[in-house]
């Protein structure tokens, strides 16, 4: 009788430890670049404008791949990001964004939606690497240090003004923006470092 209940136990702790084991196993098999550029979507898209931005190539050599940026590192909520993208699986078979045209056409939207969990979160996949007490202000632009100084006292995120941080910006979001700060008489020199700085308000007059 208790060997039988000892070999039943020790199925069972195999047969646990067996599917805990596969199961984290395919969760790390699909949190590397390799499988995100799997689908063609990614590969001819985002991922080509990727190879261009500051976080595939710098003096450093510190390379920020897909999952750092858009997978948590916490295991519940990389367990719950995992879920949320079997909708992209969907749209993958469903043909959503399959050319170069569609992707386009939805851009703004898919922006839309990343923009919003990194919001929701505090920017925390930008904060696994970059560090506001790490930050060395000696090194930075004087712009940089101003606009980080600006975006504290105001309560932003990091997302909020490094949007176009990996990939490029969409059109519509550009324009609204042209449209926003030009109201609002944003001095052009806070996007446009190359323009001389004004000691007034009134470069859109």
């Amino acid at each position: 009788m208790f060997g039988t209940s000892f070999g039943a136990a020790l199925l069972f702790t195999s047969l646990g430890i067996f599917l805990w084991g596969g199961f984290n196993w395919s969760l790390e098999l699909t949190n590397t670049e390799e499988f995100c550029i799997s689908c063609h979507e990614m590969r001819d898209n985002v991922y080509m404008e990727y190879k261009q931005s500051a976080h595939y190539s710098n003096p450093t050599g510190v390379r920020a791949t897909c999952p750092d940026c858009h997978v948590p590192r916490e295991w519940i909520y990389k367990v719950s990001r995992k879920i949320m993208a079997s909708n992209e699986l969907f749209h993958h078979f469903l043909g959503s964004i399959d050319s170069r045209e569609k992707f386009i056409e939805k851009r703004y939207e898919l922006a839309q939606h990343v923009w919003q969990a990194m919001e929701e979160t505090d920017s925390r996949e930008c904060r696994n690497c970059h560090s506001e007490s790490a930050m060395d202000a000696k090194g930075q632009r004087a712009l940089a240090v101003e606009q980080h100084r600006l975006a504290k006292s105001q309560g932003k995120t990091c997302i909020d003004c490094h949007k176009g941080i990996a990939h490029r910006l969409p059109e519509a979001f550009l324009e609204s923006e042209h449209e926003r700060f030009e109201a609002e008489k944003v001095p052009c020199y806070q996007c446009h470092e190359e323009m001389a700085r004004a000691d007034k308000n009134d470069d859109w007059d």
